[in-house]
């Protein structure tokens, strides 16, 4: 048998464009003669949809197109496709949903069994569980149904007891010989490993073929890396997809030597940069935009997310914005300057210095018997993000946010100042990492694109005469591994000391990441990379009691 997947890169209900992508992958396949198709979870929404399934209109758009795709495939061959499904029409209950479409019409409905409700999932607030899935018969095979969830609840592999709900155990009781993945697993950096090892641990263990179809593309702070694949009944992997593109992968399962086998290079700093140039491009462009704007300062982040958005976009889509004060070092605009040579995008410089002089004057009442503190740093940030902003209204650009984790964590940041912008595109990875992506991209390009003078110097805001980040914030090599715990593994204070870190420095960032939870709140979006990012997954309240004040002078 010849099952073709589809990989697809949907726009969250855009339901005649998504059809399009059905309709042409599924006819590639069938010219390739798959005997049947599968498209992934939600194609034909795009996932997540989010409160958007609260809607009538849209869940009967959505029914509308189901039919016309059947409509318009009933000469291709059978096609599975992921969809939002009522039980009746004009019903309440919703099923996460894959519809068999069989010669014109909708033969089967299969419904998804376990619902996450965990990190970035929320599935139990929109959909209902169907009790056992589902099998149908295909050339003679028995075909079961499963859709994302449902194959993640092996307790042999994950070292669990019990006997909780396993749908691939059930399909099997049911005489299952292939099952068949409709997926949309978001992307984390290692998380295919698990994946892989996952799948073909489960082939084998029920001695089926598994196929696993994923999403691939950019939905907000989510990143599907697609990376479908395709395991016999020994476990061994057979055919592997493109890694975060869109392709159509035609699986032959009885003779694997004719299958593709595409490969995926796993390093961390590879993955992280396919992840962020397709999180940048599909967020700009699925936000209506061609172009973005980028501040820079001669440092670091604002380099890497330009080289991002260079690669994501186009040289020509992106524009750097210089905006010295008199605390600049010629230095910083000078790498400012050879970077944007480096990329071939075009600049502009706008001093800020009698901004900077207008602000203290007009201020000088009010501001009367008050010493200079963050607070006039905090303007300087401000001044900027108003130029970047004006600029981005009047050219219809969009602005990229260019602080890391790291200082989002902490919140060594200014609010409506380097914050502002529509996407953060280094907000889930750590300085550590930008300083490792930065050396990774200029060694696998075989030329210089971040100037190395930008690389070895030490971070500063410049925000005041000789200002440095280690002034503020403990070195970057021993705070993100602090961080690392706290944010992402979830370790507490004495969990952290228990490890060997110092009680103080432990207590003293645990104190800056709850203190800048108001800030995080009003941060744009970021693209998520690792398992537990700041944004939909990390759930925390603003007016907690906390060991701590917040003053005005937070900026």
């Amino acid at each position: 048998m010849r099952v073709g997947l589809l990989q697809l890169n949907p726009v969250i209900c855009d339901f005649k464009g998504n059809c399009e992508k059905i309709v042409h992958a599924a006819q590639r396949a069938f010219e390739n003669k798959a005997d049947f198709c599968v498209a992934p979870e939600l194609a034909v929404t795009g996932y997540p949809p989010d409160d958007l399934l609260l809607r009538a209109d849209i869940l009967e758009e959505c029914e509308h197109s189901v039919k016309e795709l059947a409509s318009r495939t009933k000469n291709f061959g059978p096609l599975l496709i992921g969809t939002p499904w009522r039980a009746v029409p004009d019903s309440t209950q919703l099923y996460n949903a894959a519809c068999l479409l069989v010669d014109g019409r909708i033969d089967k409905v299969f419904g998804k069994t376990l619902l996450p409700e965990y990190d970035v999932f929320y599935e139990k607030r929109y959909f209902a569980s169907v009790q056992s899935p589902g099998v149908f018969e295909l050339m003679g095979r028995k075909i079961g149904v499963t859709i994302c969830e449902d194959v993640w609840n092996d307790p042999d592999f994950w070292g669990r007891t019990g006997d909780d709900d396993q749908p691939v155990r059930s399909l099997c009781a049911k005489g299952a010989q292939m099952i068949i993945n409709l997926s949309a697993s978001p992307f984390s950096v290692g998380k295919h490993r698990v994946i892989k090892a996952m799948l073909g641990s489960m082939s084998a263990k029920y001695s089926v073929d598994l196929l696993f179809c994923n999403q691939v593309g950019g939905f907000e702070d989510l990143v599907f890396s697609g990376r479908s694949m395709a395991f016999d009944a020994q476990g061994r992997l057979t055919a592997s997809a493109l890694e975060f593109a869109e392709d159509v992968l035609v699986v032959d399962t009885i003779n694997s030597e004719n299958n593709r086998l595409s490969v995926h290079d796993l390093s961390s700093s590879s993955e992280i940069w396919q992840a962020l140039v397709l999180g940048t491009a599909d967020y700009v462009r699925k936000s209506g935009f061609n172009n973005v704007l980028i501040g820079l300062s001669g440092g670091l982040d604002s380099s890497v997310t330009a080289a991002v958005a260079v690669q994501a976009l186009g040289s020509g889509q992106v524009t750097g914005v210089l905006m010295p004060s008199p605390y600049s070092s010629p230095g910083s605009i000078d790498h400012s300057l050879d970077l944007s040579v480096n990329l071939e995008i075009k600049t502009h410089t706008l001093p800020i210095s009698e901004l900077m002089q207008a602000y203290d004057q007009i201020l000088a009442p009010v501001f009367k018997g008050y010493q200079p503190d963050v607070t006039e740093e905090n303007i300087q940030a401000r001044i900027r993000a108003n130029l970047l902003m004006a600029m981005s209204n009047k050219q219809g650009k969009m602005l990229l946010a260019t602080g890391n984790k790291s200082e989002m964590a902490v919140g060594y940041s200014t609010i409506y100042g380097d914050m502002a912008g529509g996407l953060a595109v280094l907000a889930d990875v750590a300085k550590t990492s930008v300083y490792t992506l930065a050396r990774w991209l200029n060694k696998t390009r075989g030329k210089t694109i971040i100037p190395r003078e930008i690389i070895s110097k030490s971070p500063s805001a410049e925000l005041r005469p000789g200002q440095m980040d280690r002034d503020t914030l403990p070195d970057y090599e021993v705070l993100d591994p602090i961080l690392s715990l706290y944010v992402e593994k979830g370790s507490s204070f004495n969990e952290i000391c228990a490890l060997g870190y110092d009680p103080d420095l432990a207590q003293r960032i645990i104190y800056m990441v709850d203190k800048a939870e108001f800030k995080r709140a009003q941060a744009p979006p970021g693209i998520r990379i690792t398992e537990k990012a700041f944004g939909r997954g990390r759930r925390m309240p603003l007016t907690a009691k906390c060991s701590h004040d917040r003053s005005a002078a937070d900026g």
